[in-house]
């Protein structure tokens, strides 16, 4: 009925009571080790490639994917430049932008920022600021009402609230009466925007282009560049080089070279982590191999009996194959259903540990991002199974091995 054998006496062997507990216990710890692990990877690798994914978005909701920018940070004649770059099929959307950096003070307050200047009518297309903005709209930032929108951060760092008067001083000078003095400006504060990034949220104020170039002493024509959206944002680089080959008297860069050694962070500490917490796998495969040790020298007399009645080394081996392999299975479908779970709800759970613990597991001013994210693969989570199974099955090979050589006399001799 059962074919093969080897399956059902190691099925056999798995669910026995055995006269020794403690090689129960040392069965029970490796599943609870493999299984541990296979949790540990699924939800750390999960989170890992959540804050990729976070922090791709928010970053490329706040920086273009393609930069076009004048020669000395001016960029004359920018209308021209545009439609240049409305040629190349990729490039989904484009928009202007005056940026310099700047000082904002409120109250006796004062914090360095950076102030861009954007058109409300052409930044939403390259931008997600309008779906993250809070209190008011883009569209507020009318030309020559010296309007401005502060990061969420940045307002309460000042203590500015909506309708309150900020001072805007840029690192220029003008010479009057008075003598050489900052070049300064007061801006109405219209609203907030969080963008999800402290980065951001604590150093950045949007104005109305035309302000930022009266501001700065601009031309119409002239702005700090040109910022541009692809159809898809992988194609940067490729996108950069063929504008950068059109416009050679032009500086062209992408997201990929602003933030290149970032992202390339993120993913080398991704895979350091899936090596380290694979050794936890690693350390109960080596339990398994302690068990099955233990296993064998308890049942030498049986294998002694087995091999009497006609069972070869290899119908041997594999018994003790399959009741190792069961462990990894069942630890590594325990780890497996338990780390899905965890990664599918961790969003959840770090809010309610927070209220319990009356504690900030995640603040704003020391992490990018204000959340913990967790994205779940499947390929990610199909690797780390795999691994489980692969260490726990080569974990099995030694004591099988060993169980396969035992000389039924000597087993038998003492019987």
């Amino acid at each position: 009925m059962f074919k093969p054998y080897e399956i059902f006496i190691g099925l056999r062997y798995t669910r026995a009571k055995r006269r020794n507990h403690f090689i129960s216990f040392i069965s029970l710890v490796s599943m609870a080790g493999i299984a541990l692990g296979v949790m540990a990877l699924i939800t750390v690798i999960s989170v890992m490639n959540g804050f990729e994914h976070e922090l791709r978005s928010r970053i490329l909701g706040m920086v273009a994917h393609v930069t076009v920018s004048g020669d000395g940070g001016v960029l004359r004649d920018w209308r021209a430049t545009q439609r240049e770059v409305k040629r190349e099929s990729e490039v989904e959307a484009s928009a202007p932008y005056v940026e310099t950096e700047a000082m904002i003070s409120f109250a006796g307050n004062a914090n360095g920022v950076l102030l861009r200047g954007i058109d409300p009518a052409q930044e939403p297309g390259v931008a997600e600021l309008t779906l993250n903005t809070s209190g008011t709209t883009l569209s507020a930032l009318g030309p020559g009402e010296f309007g401005i929108i502060l990061g969420r951060d940045l307002g309460q760092a000042l203590g500015a609230k909506v309708g309150d008067k900020v001072t805007v001083l840029i690192p220029e000078v003008s010479a009057g009466p008075a003598g050489v003095l900052p070049r300064m400006k007061r801006f109405t504060v219209l609203g907030y925007f969080s963008a999800g990034m402290y980065e951001y949220d604590s150093a950045l104020a949007l104005v109305a282009i035309g302000d930022a170039q009266r501001l700065l002493r601009l031309q119409d024509d002239a702005v700090s560049g040109v910022r541009l959206r692809l159809t898809n944002l992988m194609q940067a680089p490729t996108v950069a080089r063929r504008l950068g080959l059109q416009l050679p008297y032009l500086a062209v860069s992408d997201w990929t070279r602003q933030h290149v050694n970032f992202f390339r962070a993120v993913r080398t500490e991704k895979t350091v982590m899936f090596i380290i917490l694979s050794l936890i796998v690693a350390v109960a495969a080596f339990n398994i191999i302690s068990t099955l040790v233990m296993m064998v020298a308890d049942k030498r007399a049986d294998i002694a009996i087995l091999r009497t009645m006609g069972a070869t080394p290899g119908s041997v081996m594999g018994v003790f194959i399959v009741q190792g392999a069961v462990i990894g299975v069942i630890g590594t479908l325990l780890g497996l259903v338990s780390g899905v779970v965890l990664s599918l709800n961790i969003a959840t759970l770090v809010p309610w540990l927070e209220r319990v613990l009356h504690v900030s597991l995640w603040p704003t001013d020391v992490y990018y991002i204000s959340t913990l994210p967790s994205q779940l693969e499947v390929g990610d989570v199909m690797n780390i199974t795999g691994l489980a199974l692969l260490l726990s099955l080569l974990a099995t090979l030694y004591p099988a091995w060993h169980a396969s050589r035992t000389d039924p006399a000597e087993a038998l001799r003492y019987e």
